[in-house]
């Protein structure tokens, strides 16, 4: 009998720090194994492998008056780990059936719950969230992002891609090439969402999309607090330092910066 093909196999870490100015971190991360019966919360270094389960890594940056920022980035993960099981049961081979409308019914549950508990509550009026999620399976890297935070891919042989774009007129200036990074990171509206998670926006329309991935491929997933005070292409020499790469990636950032909250979650493919 010819050997079974490998299942799936990842290596991760996560961290995040408050920064130098903020009082309190309205960041959240999450990673979880899924299937169709149920979801284990994965701690914030580790490895796993299965052949039935999925994997789901995700970043959210909350904003809102008071707490109610770090309130919206807990609850997006919160729903998150509650919602994923019977989005999962609705396809019987999984996400890769139709990864779109899942990912699309993910975040309109996620923007609905935001936008209630925001008019039940006066303290969370107006709150809301990033949201960059991947959904790993088989040989495939799933997305779903809404925001100004990023997910990476950062290929074995080198080099790294931004694959999400940041909700942003900048973000939109920088992608049409009006704009070089230096003068988006320095832009005085470069922190102006278009689109985020709640916040009163009556409808949302997440960007989704898939990347094939081989073993030793990297993703980095990161809110804005990493990405202002690093350059793109700074990101391979400074994740190939440390053993654990976020930890040593949201210190990085902090020193260079610190103005904002600082998360970031590396997953490597060891498939």
């Amino acid at each position: 009998m010819p050997d079974e093909p490998k299942g799936l196999r990842l290596v991760w870490s996560g961290h995040t720090d408050r920064g130098r100015v903020r009082k309190n971190n309205e960041d959240s991360f999450l990673g979880l194994a899924v299937d169709a019966q149920e979801v284990h919360h994965l701690g914030k270094i580790g490895d796993a492998g299965g052949e039935r389960s999925d994997f789901v890594f995700a970043v959210s940056d909350g904003m809102g008056g008071a707490m109610a920022g770090e309130f919206a980035s807990r609850i997006v993960v919160d729903k998150i780990t509650k919602m994923l099981p019977p989005l999962f049961k609705q396809s019987a081979t999984g996400i890769s059936a139709g990864y779109t409308e899942v990912l699309e019914e993910l975040f309109d549950k996620i923007h609905k719950a935001l936008i209630y508990l925001g008019a039940c509550y006066e303290e969370c009026s107006g709150m809301g969230a990033t949201l960059s999620l991947c959904w790993f399976t088989g040989q495939w890297m799933y997305f779903g992002h809404i925001g100004d935070s990023r997910i990476y891919y950062l290929p074995a042989g080198g080099g790294v891609k931004q694959i999400t774009h940041d909700h942003t007129h900048v973000g939109w200036l920088f992608r049409r090439g009006d704009l070089n990074e230096r003068e988006a990171k320095n832009h005085p509206r470069r922190n102006m969402l278009q689109a985020v998670l709640g916040a009163g926006h009556q409808f949302v329309d997440p960007q989704v999309g898939a990347v094939g991935f081989e073993s030793g491929d990297r993703f980095l997933l990161c809110t804005d607090g990493v990405t202002d005070a690093i350059y793109n292409d700074q990101l391979p020499e400074i994740l190939g330092a440390g053993d654990d790469q976020a930890e040593f990636l949201v210190r990085e950032a902090v020193q260079r910066s610190g103005r904002d909250n600082a998360t970031a979650m590396i997953i490597r493919a060891a498939c």
